[in-house]
């Protein structure tokens, strides 16, 4: 990498940590360019070049965000050998990921994600695919050996993941009714059973 592109990563990577400190502080309000600029200390001209406007950037993060967690839950699911187990650490690895990030998971279950994700949900698919197949080809072999129930796989995910998400954006708006910790000894057990053969 030649010492220009190693500028430009290392221009990229600042700029993506100074806008999350500035969602996880002001929300979607506080990404402005004025408000990263001054933080990151990187020209507006610099901030166009690499993101192409706010949204641009904004979407540049949760992609960043969105692969590390995916990363975290491939990770976990590799160290398993049954659905059961698979399931329980997927649940388990999302509300780790939660606890450990708290200003990413802000920004991962934001409106301003559900948006971008609306707006181009079949484009962030397929740029994740390589990140999602293991996921679903996971899902695909466990039903077709009979350890999940004969549903679509979409359907397993989102009767394993729907109870995550659901948890982790209350718990993120500020109702003290939801422990993580809690969750995390829980759930998994119960959203398992959902999935079941």
């Amino acid at each position: 990498m030649s010492p220009k592109q190693q500028r430009g990563e290392a221009t990229v990577e600042l700029v993506l940590d100074e806008a999350l400190r500035l969602f996880a502080a002001s929300g979607e309000a506080g990404l402005t360019v004025q408000a990263v600029t001054r933080a990151s200390g990187v020209s507006a001209g610099s901030l166009y070049h690499h993101f192409g406007s706010i949204d641009g950037l904004v979407s540049a993060l949760t992609a960043r965000w969105l692969g590390r967690l995916l990363q975290e839950m491939a990770g976990a699911l590799a160290h398993t050998r049954t659905a059961r187990t698979g399931v329980e650490a997927l649940v388990r690895a999302y509300l780790a990921f939660v606890r450990d990030h708290p200003e990413a998971a802000l920004l991962l279950h934001s409106a301003a994600a559900d948006r971008g994700t609306m707006a181009r949900g079949r484009e962030l698919r397929d740029a994740q695919e390589a990140r999602l197949s293991p996921f679903a080809a996971w899902i695909g072999q466990h039903v077709a050996a009979g350890g999940l129930a004969p549903l679509h796989p979409a359907l397993v995910e989102s009767l394993v993941m729907g109870p995550v998400v659901a948890v982790v954006r209350r718990a993120l708006s500020g109702i003290d009714d939801v422990d993580l910790e809690e969750a995390s000894r829980v759930l998994p057990d119960r959203i398992w059973r959902s999935v079941a053969p």
